[in-house]
């Protein structure tokens, strides 16, 4: 069994970051863009190595790689909420395309960029578990060639629900691994995934993969922080739902206070007799 979440950050960069398992991150992303191209061979730019990863804490830890047309991609693992990622995820976009060049350069040499957005969360409002994003023309819906250089992806994984015999695509077997590593065994391996010799991969490394004393301090960090935060949006919405209720007691017991006494409306409402009271010396 996988002892190891691929959500959490350090494991998905020493997994698809690393130079050995290069075939995993690009099954990976032409799992994302199989109806548009496939790419044969890439170039991981900021392959894993633990001292760069702990000197870029503070810093986007994601994975850039170049493919055999010069193409750059930027992925990242996010989970944690944030309310204002579309912003940040266009910031590093304009970041990894505008760096291609030094100033003294030409802008014919700037390539196309494409972000990849992994989420644990919950983003946009509607179901839409990945969407694409490219600039397009207003009143047309027009692509231009000369303005094709940017692409985003974000994939939602919280709302990814289908189950193994719903799985048609590469990318739901990649999602659902991303979601249920932690059920799946290398000898006992879901027919929906044997088809994808790179994801079995996957899975066999991620039950493989060993961590040294830095690396497991670093994995346990990172898990509590991720269980911290499901917790903070556990009970807020926790206290969002109670407070609603009683809201809601409150009104109903404004409606009845012309029309019955004190006790009836307490039974009806479950609100106490002395908080009906001091509701009626307010109105």
């Amino acid at each position: 069994m996988c002892r190891y979440s691929p959500k959490i950050d350090l494991v998905f960069r020493k997994l698809f970051g690393s130079e050995e398992n290069k075939n995993i991150l690009l099954s990976f992303i032409n799992s994302i863009l199989e109806q548009e191209t496939v790419i044969k061979d890439l170039t991981i730019k900021n392959p894993y190595n633990l001292a760069e990863y702990v000197s870029g804490k503070e810093s986007i830890l994601d994975i850039k790689a170049v493919d055999e047309n010069g193409v750059h991609f930027d992925i990242e693992m996010q989970i944690g909420e944030q309310g204002y990622y579309g912003k940040r995820a266009l910031y590093y976009w304009s970041k990894i395309y505008s760096g291609q060049i030094e100033m003294a350069e030409n802008y014919r040499d700037l390539s196309k960029t494409i972000g990849i957005h992994l989420l644990d969360f919950d983003y946009f409002k509607d179901e839409r578990y990945i969407r694409r994003m490219v600039l397009k023309d207003f009143s047309t819906n027009e692509i231009y060639k000369e303005l094709d250089y940017e692409e985003l992806y974000f994939i939602e994984m919280s709302k990814f629900k289908k189950q193994y015999t719903e799985l048609k695509t590469v990318l739901d077997r990649w999602i659902t691994f991303m979601n249920k590593a932690y059920e799946l065994k290398k000898d006992n391996i879901p027919k929906e995934f044997k088809e994808e010799k790179e994801i079995y991969e996957a899975i066999e490394k991620l039950e493989k993969m060993y961590f040294d004393e830095k690396e497991r301090e670093i994995y346990e960090g990172e898990r509590k922080r991720k269980m911290d935060q499901n917790e903070e949006i556990r009970t807020a919405e926790e206290k969002g739902i109670k407070k609603g209720i009683k809201e809601e007691k409150i009104n109903i017991a404004k409606s009845l206070l012309d029309i019955l006494d004190e006790k009836i409306i307490s039974e009806k409402t479950g609100l106490t007799i002395e908080e009906i009271i001091k509701l009626k010396n307010k109105i």
